[in-house]
């Protein structure tokens, strides 16, 4: 029998999947879950014995939440990426890593086809496809909900048929949990108009008042809460995820361009990110100078629509990763914050490397580092050109 690697949830899509590759078409297969933080460890267990019930041959959890961290999201951290200045690409890069582990494990297997369960209208068919040409050329891809084109009364029906028992309801509102944020479609997002009611948000607002909070960075990385030090990032972000999301703060709607061509709605949730984002952001604007913010500016917005459309492999997502490194060397100190119901606000820092240091002069009061006469020179010399242009436009007018 050949073998076929597939990416498995557990949901309905990839359950068809496994019956269909295995008794339509004859394949051995080997099932695949990759974690990016949105599954607990009794869901994984579930979805195994779930997954073996189909009749897999093997089924391999993948814990990935910290090479996520690792390959993808410090790097949006460092360049502090939100798409449309809105969202923090929740979905979009968990799903590169795992195609990334699932090609990995296509390898090790040395199996003869890989699978997944997209369906034609969505991004994630060609991050999925895109990353498997690359990673395992030649190896057969199969997507049956998108190759048969399935409605899910169809794929309902189907399993019925083969004696699978399982939760064919189809939930209100499709949610998508990861370490970067939870993704939140339904009714209200299928269309230009429309908001999310509270029951949609998976985490309820149930905290009121204010509270300050103290987020400690080292060159870029989150390291610590309110002055609890954590062993990785990823502690530190589930954290302040606990902590900030009963708030209700991180949801929104974004609007966005597919991959395909046609412009999507979904609602997130996604309170660690935004806050950790915008904290960065302005401890960033404390420690690098004018240069690095503005070209760091620049290469994010490219670097964050590159990554939505699959691109992770391009090496000049390398390139743009180095510079980000390379510009957090001093983006070290604490940002001060108050979360409140619905919304937050970055209350001050303090770092060793603060370029706001009052030795060197107190803006519009006093200055320290040059005189009066230093700036009448220099104001002369740094508009001189423009002197020039105006006097050349004033002497042709006259002629």
């Amino acid at each position: 029998m050949k073998k076929i690697v597939l990416g498995f949830s557990g949901g309905l899509d990839t359950s068809y999947c496994v019956k269909y590759l295995t008794e339509e078409k004859g394949y051995e297969v080997h099932s695949v879950i990759v974690n990016t933080g949105g599954f607990s460890d009794e869901e994984l267990k579930a979805v195994e014995a779930h997954a073996y019930k189909l009749g897999v041959k093997s089924h391999t959890t993948v814990d990935a939440v910290r090479s996520y961290y690792k390959r993808i999201i410090r790097y949006l951290v460092f360049g502090n990426v939100l798409k449309n200045n809105t969202y923090p690409l929740s979905v979009s890069a968990e799903r590169l890593v795992q195609a990334l582990h699932i090609a990995e494990h296509a390898k090790a297997l040395g199996a003869d086809a890989v699978a997944h369960g997209s369906t034609g209208a969505g991004n994630d068919q060609v991050r999925f496809d895109m990353i498997f040409h690359i990673l395992v050329p030649g190896l057969e891809i199969i997507t049956p909900i998108r190759d048969l084109r399935l409605s899910r009364e169809e794929e309902i029906s189907y399993l019925k048929s083969k004696g699978v028992e399982m939760n064919f309801e189809k939930a209100v509102y499709s949610i998508n949990k990861g370490l970067w944020g939870t993704s939140v479609g339904g009714r209200e997002t299928l269309h230009s108009n429309g908001a999310l009611p509270e029951e949609a948000w998976p985490t309820p607002a149930t905290k009121t008042g204010s509270e300050d909070v103290q987020l400690q960075f080292e060159k870029g990385e989150l390291v610590a809460v309110n002055g609890q030090r954590f062993e990785h990032p990823v502690d530190a972000i589930r954290n302040l995820q606990e902590l900030a999301a009963p708030y209700g703060i991180g949801r929104d709607i974004h609007v966005g361009d597919t991959i395909i061509g046609i412009k999507g709605r979904v609602g997130f949730e996604a309170a660690a990110p935004l806050i950790i984002i915008k904290a960065h952001h302005a401890l960033e604007k404390h420690v690098l100078t004018k240069w690095q913010l503005n070209w760091k500016d620049q290469l994010a917005l490219f670097y964050g629509n590159w990554l939505h459309e699959g691109q992770i492999l391009d090496p000049v997502m390398r390139d743009i990763e180095a510079f980000f490194s390379s510009s957090q060397e001093q983006v070290t100190g604490t940002v001060f914050l108050q979360l409140l119901p619905f919304r937050f606000q970055v209350t001050g820092i303090e770092s060793p490397f603060d370029l706001m240091s009052a030795k060197f002069g107190k803006y519009g009061e006093m200055n320290s580092g040059w005189t009066g006469d230093d700036v009448r020179g220099f104001s002369k010399i740094f508009g001189n050109q423009v002197a020039i242009y105006q006097q050349v436009k004033e002497s042709g007018h006259e002629s």
